[in-house]
């Protein structure tokens, strides 16, 4: 029979966090796939953990995702983890998980420590409505496109930071998102874990002044329904109704439903946009 794989969160800094059912899987498991080999050797080491490690990072994610593979197929269980908490978030875990998923290999996952769900429960934003944005990319290009995506979120934000980006990524959010409020949660259950809820004028004003420390988790808050509505009127009265039509003509909309949508837009009849396109 064919083996299984196993992703195994691991503690995000406390390690009385490490769930019973992962030290065991651990130890029985006959390899156990780490991002970081050096850094996960003391974890295990803590739990008297002695299972065969190999390296499966960013760099190496596809290829040796095909050797765990052949592993797995020949009858052996493989545990996945990161460096801290829950594999496959924004982690090269995801690739591993559908390739295993595209060869039929069984996965399963053992629920532990995350960090953007730590920090949205500390955040005290809306936890009902919420996305993962991770990392904001690198690429120039890429992150304008992200940055512009999220200027009309609705949901709560989540994204991660490393302290020495920190005061880069709270000016583009700021620049590109105007004030919101946010929750900047560091070093999340540590020692010295700080949360603080304050602006992202605020923050940027504080971390110009003071040098970040820590990993940072940023809980953003979502654009209002009320800011968007009033965006959305304001964007309405500047267009002509044959502007406003052709705007809805264009999504593939045929013209009774797209006459529908501007009548709802502008708070009208039907018939009241019936008549004057057709008197034109």
């Amino acid at each position: 029979m064919a083996g299984m794989l196993y992703l195994c969160a691991t503690p995000i800094g406390n390690l009385q966090d490490m769930t019973p059912r992962v030290i065991d899987t651990l130890k029985q498991v006959d390899v156990i796939a780490a991002e970081d080999t050096r850094n996960s050797r003391k974890l295990l080491s803590a739990f008297d953990i002695h299972t065969p490690m190999t390296s499966y990072h960013e760099y190496n994610k596809v290829e040796k995702a095909e050797q765990l593979i052949g592993q797995m197929q020949n009858g052996k269980n493989i545990a996945l983890i990161t460096d801290a908490g829950t594999p496959a978030i924004s982690d090269p875990g995801e690739v591993l998980v559908r390739m295993c998923q595209e060869a039929g290999i069984t996965v399963t996952s053992l629920p532990g420590p995350a960090a953007c769900i730590v920090a949205l429960t500390l955040s005290g934003l809306s936890t009902r409505r919420f996305c993962f944005e991770g990392f904001l990319p690198a690429d120039k290009k890429e992150r304008k496109e992200i940055l512009e995506e999220l200027k009309n979120e609705t949901r709560t934000i989540i994204l991660y930071e490393a302290p020495h980006h920190l005061v880069k990524t709270l000016t583009d959010l700021s620049e590109s998102l105007g004030d919101r409020k946010i929750t900047l949660c560091r070093e999340l259950t540590k020692k010295f874990e700080t949360i603080l809820l304050t602006t992202l004028s605020a923050a940027l004003a504080k971390y110009e002044e003071e040098d970040p420390r820590g990993e940072y988790v940023l809980v953003l808050e979502g654009k209002s329904r009320e800011e968007k509505k009033q965006e959305a009127i304001a964007s309405w009265e500047s267009m002509s109704i044959e502007e406003h039509m052709a705007l809805y003509e264009k999504e593939g909309l045929d013209s009774k439903e797209a006459m529908k949508k501007v009548a709802k837009d502008r708070g009208v009849g039907k018939r009241e946009i019936y008549e004057y396109l057709h008197k034109k």
